[in-house]
């Protein structure tokens, strides 16, 4: 199954699309339409099969749209609006990108990165749902894709190395929504409030394809406010929402006495169930959730190589168990020793993964490859064990990304904006424990010429998205090595970390 095909389950009155701060509703007939129209424009402006097609766009129909359009007359690609130029010019460079789109008279970081090579289109929705992209003349013929064509392209980020890029075909795609949609019983009733970004696969797949396949509604803001979170969850008549630990936290701050139903925000009430993914869920962070909105709190597991959903703690009367992601969502789980064998319930060691939604390599990368891959298997870099329920238990990861509130951010990255500074003689950075975000960004560093840390916070602060910055950067003498001169990010991270709030 394509992308377009997935949304052909709902008539075309169906409501599809919300857009709250505007309360326009758009049609799955429409949504459709619109996704072909863009489309047609997109070869209008060159674009062809296996095409990338860069956007930096918040959430709203035009990022769903120009998605969609963009997986069936090439690949889509979207990027996190919030980065800087240099981050911009340099996903833009590796994927390749023959066009940017952008909304009217934003993007200023994008478009600069884009500079003369890569053609900017702006695409707009006016008060009616209407979406396209303006300056475009015209619409060509577009072959349909296949599935195994490839629909969407990201990057995830390594401890070791620059961003690997991730090809998630139609099929990859297609599959893992509708396992997230079998694992909630989604129905055409069903309204999710999609609070995710959508340039990830968290708010892509899980919100809203998963939705969308299933004839439900999803309800898009612009962004997360806990402010009117509850307020357009009562409004739009929610069923379920999706969330990063973070945001579920943000959440319960805003609620006083909780803990029955008279306490319960409007709009708690109509709640099947609430999802929580891409970062670890503290155990009582599920409990304060399912007292505060009456509703079960869900932990899955998912990952961009898997097209998002591996597992997940199913709907009751099946147990939920806190501290638990729970089994495998149509996705073989085993878990695997240094060896190569696979081991036991009980018994701990990497998680490893099997199934259609799961990529078949990365792009260009074949010491990736080499690395992540072995017998047919997935190799996560997490560590777990599975218990006598075959529900997994993740214990520690063993590749050193930091989750920030559920944005991996690849310390090696923010070595090297570090480094790159003329004061730096050394840099690593690390992720230290946090009470709301799970883990923030330090660094330490060892000079060469003179530069204080607000020079350095200064330094990063122009060349990194805010997320990725480090809020401590340590002034040292040295940085802790390994008998064989090897920096252990680990070791560093916890000399440093008792410095940290």
């Amino acid at each position: 199954m394509t992308l377009a095909q997935l949304l052909g389950n709902a008539p075309d009155d169906k409501i599809a699309i919300i857009l709250p701060e505007r309360d326009i509703r758009v049609s799955y007939g429409a949504l459709r339409a619109q996704v072909q129209a863009v489309a047609g424009q997109l070869a209008a402006a060159g674009v062809s099969r296996g095409d990338r097609v860069a956007s930096a766009l918040p959430n709203g129909l035009p990022a769903i749209v120009s998605f969609l359009a963009a997986s069936v007359a090439g690949t889509a690609a979207p990027l996190n609006p919030a980065y800087k130029e240099d981050e911009f010019r340099f996903y833009l460079e590796d994927t390749a990108a023959k066009v940017l789109i952008v909304p009217p008279g934003e993007g200023e970081a994008a478009r600069r990165a884009a500079g003369v090579r890569v053609p900017v289109l702006e695409i707009d929705v006016d008060d009616a749902g209407t979406v396209g992209l303006t300056g475009v003349a015209g619409r060509n013929a577009v072959t349909p894709p296949s599935t195994d064509d490839v629909a969407l392209v990201l990057h995830t980020s390594g401890s070791t190395g620059r961003p690997k890029r991730v090809p998630l075909t139609h099929a990859n795609l297609s599959i893992s929504a509708q396992n997230v949609a079998r694992s909630y019983a989604l129905t055409g009733d069903d309204v999710s409030l999609c609070v995710m970004p959508l340039f990830h696969v968290h708010g892509l797949v899980a919100s809203t394809l998963a939705t969308l396949w299933s004839g439900g509604t999803v309800v898009v803001p612009a962004k997360f406010n806990p402010l009117s979170f509850w307020r357009v969850a009562d409004q739009y008549r929610v069923t379920w929402y999706s969330a990063v630990p973070t945001l579920h936290q943000l959440l319960l701050a805003r609620v006083a006495g909780a803990g029955s139903a008279s306490s319960r925000p409007a709009g708690a009430e109509r709640l099947r169930f609430i999802r929580s993914c891409s970062a670890a869920l503290p155990p009582q962070v599920m409990h304060d959730l399912e007292a505060a909105f009456g509703a079960p709190v869900l932990e899955a597991y998912g990952m961009t190589e898997a097209a998002h959903q591996m597992a997940s703690n199913p709907l009751p009367p099946r147990a939920h168990k806190a501290g638990s992601v729970g089994p495998g969502t149509d996705v073989r789980i085993s878990i695997m020793d240094k060896e190569g064998r696979h081991l036991p319930r009980g018994q701990e060691g990497e998680v490893v993964i099997q199934g259609p939604n799961v990529i078949r390599g990365y792009e260009n990368n074949p010491e990736a490859n080499a690395s992540s891959f072995v017998d047919g298997w997935f190799r996560t870099g997490d560590q777990g064990r599975l218990d006598a329920d075959g529900y997994l238990h993740l214990v520690a990861r063993i590749k050193e990304l930091i989750n920030r509130g559920g944005e991996k951010i690849s310390p090696r990255e923010i070595d090297e904006v570090l480094l790159a500074h003329p004061a730096v003689a050394e840099a690593v950075c690390f992720g230290v424990p946090h009470a709301t975000w799970g883990e923030e960004v330090a660094a330490a560093v060892v000079l060469r010429g003179a530069a204080s840390e607000a020079d350095l916070l200064a330094y990063c602060r122009e060349r990194l998205a805010d997320y990725k910055r480090p809020k401590h950067i340590h002034i040292t003498d040295a940085i802790p090595r390994t008998a064989t001169g090897k920096i252990q990010r680990g070791a560093v991270a916890k000399a440093y970390t008792q410095h940290v709030p």
